[in-house]
């Protein structure tokens, strides 16, 4: 399934967000133009603006609203990859070289403040307090996991709800940013504004299951970083808790965590890459985009909601 197809009804919207963050890399100071046009001028699935955009299209909402807030939300995502890259010493995303592996870790830091502090900027020009509301409590709640994780790194005793927990606020949170922002600047009824946050919610937690699935089975070509990086760096995701729930006795998992070595990694890849590992873990994952595509029936008829339709079944079925 092509994403790029899915976004056929806004596909002319999403190149005004693209010019949008095109004319972002364009300041008075050539240094910044390098790092914005490293992290902007290329590509990217561009899901989330996709989101704002494809919900506000079923409403027929004025794209002067939702440019801005779409434009705003891609700006937040870049901005968490810049600071995890970051955090992890990540050398790769998405293929090239991250902007802490070219200029550093503080310069890495500094910038992604300032990619946050402009997308803060865009969601005020919406000139709507709830949606600039949310966006201030999704900043939150997306630090404050992420601060939290630090501390869980290479913990065994994390349980399969505390893993939810932590990629609803880590993932899922800008998911629901993207989608509910969308459904509040259409002035949709109440209902329909729970109907896209629970939407985005449900699609968010089954994207980050599969992105940790593809981190146990993925080619590294088509991640763009090396199989297995989350593991090597203690982040313990669904595969191992499914791994640990079934052989609780098992003392290998434990030990294999300890020697953090390159050896110990790819036994731990061997052991929650099983086959019954992964096949529970995309059902769990089939499980929230089941959800998300009732929740996106609640929607007008339309072009822009059968691609919301059909974006529950890309996200199982992708491959990167």
């Amino acid at each position: 399934m092509n994403i790029a197809g899915l976004y056929g009804p806004v596909r002319d919207d999403l190149n005004a967000v693209e010019e949008r963050l095109r004319q972002l890399s364009l300041t008075e100071s050539p240094s910044l133009n390098a790092l914005l046009g490293h992290v902007l001028n290329h590509g990217g699935k561009r899901l989330r603006p996709a989101l704002t955009l494809l919900i506000g299209k079923t409403y027929g909402t004025d794209l002067d609203l939702l440019a801005p807030m779409a434009t705003a939300v891609e700006l937040f995502h870049t901005a968490t990859l810049v600071h995890d890259d970051t955090v992890d010493a990540s050398s790769l995303r998405r293929g090239r070289p991250t902007v802490n592996n070219l200029y550093g870790g503080a310069k890495a830091v500094l910038f992604g403040d300032y990619l946050f502090a402009v997308a803060a900027e865009l969601a005020s020009m919406t000139g709507n307090l709830r949606v600039v509301t949310l966006f201030a409590q999704t900043l939150r709640t997306v630090s404050s996991s992420e601060l939290t994780q630090s501390f869980r790194n290479f913990d065994l005793s994390q349980s399969r709800q505390r893993y939810y927990g932590s990629i609803a606020s880590k993932t899922a949170s800008l998911f629901v940013l993207a989608a509910e922002s969308a459904a509040v600047l259409s002035e949709a009824s109440n209902a329909i504004v729970t109907a896209c946050r629970e939407y985005g919610y449900n699609l968010g937690m089954a994207y980050q299951i599969v992105d940790d699935i593809l981190d146990f089975v993925g080619a590294e070509e088509d991640l763009g970083k090396p199989v297995g990086a989350d593991l090597l760096r203690g982040v313990v995701t669904l595969p191992v808790i499914l791994a640990i729930e079934r052989n609780p006795e098992d003392k290998r998992v434990a030990r294999l965590l300890e020697m953090r070595s390159e050896e110990a990694v790819q036994d731990l890849l061997r052991l929650a890459s099983s086959e019954a590992m992964i096949v529970e873990s995309y059902r769990i994952a089939a499980d929230f985009c089941a959800k998300a595509h009732a929740h996106a029936r609640e929607l007008p008829v339309g072009d822009a909601r059968q691609s919301l339709l059909d974006l529950t079944t890309y996200v199982t079925a992708r491959k990167s």
